[in-house]
């Protein structure tokens, strides 16, 4: 939860700020003037501050740029009875996140408050990026197609071209966008992940565009939009196959004009982003069935990057169970393990339908599970569920697609089963997300139910 500070000089506003607050699980502060609340900043660590205009001592205006000098993240929203347009701009031009006129509504605080902590962990988020650099965002690796990958990240962190990433599930399609963006000139902006296929089609144009007060039910405050969010950096479009048609449109939009409207507002919006996307679908195939626009592909598609699936790279599993090994010993501070001959040998040749998620996710779990130093092949077989399917698949005279399609579609049921039908346990186990999971339900009409 969040550390808050409010600063008024009335005890009245204190006291219903500092109630409502508390009540939504926040960790609340509360000074009566600029000085304390200045010193405040100097001394503790807090998220937010919710300052008071009209102050005894110091002008709010001025307590506002004190603590922008101070702490740069801290988001402030500026409080007063006598709002003005004048004031709001001024608090604006001087840092603020936001304005809120007294007396204060629990949902415009409420709301103002979600948006400026969403906005904070972004901001928050991106320095972490650029501080830890790991081996795994550097897409471990050395055999041709991961050779490949990483030339054309090279080409395309240079340009401001935009870039369309395909793969299937777990293949690492937002470690290639991340490093295009830790490579790049905008590597100091933000960078905006969207995962399209998580958003409800009624909620993705505001979520990619933002709203303005009063817009639809529940729309108590203006909200910004991803888009806006990462205006001079990038915004990262993963699964941009599920978005909806109108939000496709959008979409293009911003890419033909750089501009939008918030949903419910005329001002029209001029962003500079870049733009990167990604899909584990058939592109064509969308495209022919009419669920993504061929238009919105050609803008997209300039610098195309396929991101290989494990089994196209056998060569470099030994290096990524390495690394796994030794992360997560390292993370469970435990002892590291090592994988015999016939185990390694196994994992190799193993199909891997979840690709590098669901490796990472095995081999985690043996760290944990196997109490020896040394991992046998029983060990592994063991933790991975669709072992038994693999004579299976070999026996299939179908085409490639469609035995991967009966293989997958089998292995999720089984999965199911396994997890007594719970989603989220399920979707760990198999190392895809839980949106991924429903979208897979959904395509291979799997009746949990009669599980």
């Amino acid at each position: 939860m969040a550390k808050i500070l409010v600063v008024d000089d009335e005890k009245n506003i204190l006291n219903t700020m500092k109630a409502i607050l508390q009540d939504e699980g926040h960790t609340v502060y509360t000074v009566e003037n600029g000085n304390d609340a200045v010193q405040f900043i100097k001394s503790n660590e807090c998220d937010v501050v919710f300052l008071d205009v009209w102050l005894p001592d110091i002008d709010g205006l001025e307590v506002l740029q004190r603590i922008k000098q101070l702490k740069q993240d801290v988001a402030v929203i500026m409080i007063s009875g006598h709002g003005s347009i004048d004031i709001a701009v001024k608090s604006t031009r001087f840092g603020a996140y936001d304005f809120l006129e007294k007396p204060p509504s629990m949902e415009r605080v409420i709301t103002l408050l979600k948006n400026a902590l969403e906005q904070i962990e972004l901001k928050r988020e991106n320095i972490l990026l650029k501080k830890n650099i790991t081996l795994e965002d550097e897409m471990i690796g050395n055999s041709p197609p991961m050779q490949e990958v990483k030339r054309i990240i090279d080409t395309a962190a240079s340009t401001n071209a935009r870039v369309f990433i395909t793969g299937e599930n777990g293949t690492g399609k937002e470690l290639v966008a991340r490093a295009i963006y830790r490579k790049s000139k905008r590597s100091d902006k933000p960078f905006v992940k969207v995962n399209c296929a998580a958003i409800p089609d009624e909620l993705i144009e505001s979520e990619l565009f933002g709203h303005e007060k009063g817009s639809f039910t529940g729309a108590v405050a203006r909200r910004l939009g991803k888009f806006e969010l990462a205006d001079k950096g990038t915004i990262f479009l993963d699964e941009i196959c599920d978005m909806s048609p109108s939000a496709q449109a959008k979409v293009l939009r911003v890419l033909q004009e750089q501009q939008f409207e918030r949903v419910g507002g005329n001002e029209v919006i001029t962003v500079d982003v870049r733009v990167i996307a990604a899909t584990n679908v058939d592109v064509k195939e969308a495209i022919e069935q009419g669920r993504f626009r061929e238009d919105l592909y050609y803008r997209l598609n300039v610098i195309p990057i396929y991101v290989p699936p494990l089994s196209e790279r056998r060569e470099d599993i030994p290096l990524l169970v390495d690394y796994f090994l030794e992360k997560f010993a390292r993370e469970h501070g435990l002892g590291v393990k090592q994988m015999n001959d016939s185990a390694m040998e196994f994992l190799v040749n193993y199909s891997w339908p979840g690709n590098v998620r669901e490796l990472k996710n095995v081999i985690e779990r043996l760290t944990i599970m196997v109490p020896s130093e040394v991992i046998q092949v029983q060990d592994v077989t063991k933790h991975i569920e669709s072992y038994d399917y693999e004579d299976t698949i070999a026996k299939e005279t179908s085409s490639l697609k469609k035995a991967r399609e009966q293989f997958e579609k089998d292995y999720i049921i089984k999965a199911l089963k396994q997890y007594d039908k719970n989603i989220s346990a399920t979707a760990k186990a198999l190392g895809i997300e839980r949106t991924n999971l429903h979208r897979k339900i959904r395509q291979y009409h799997i009746n949990i139910d009669r599980l």
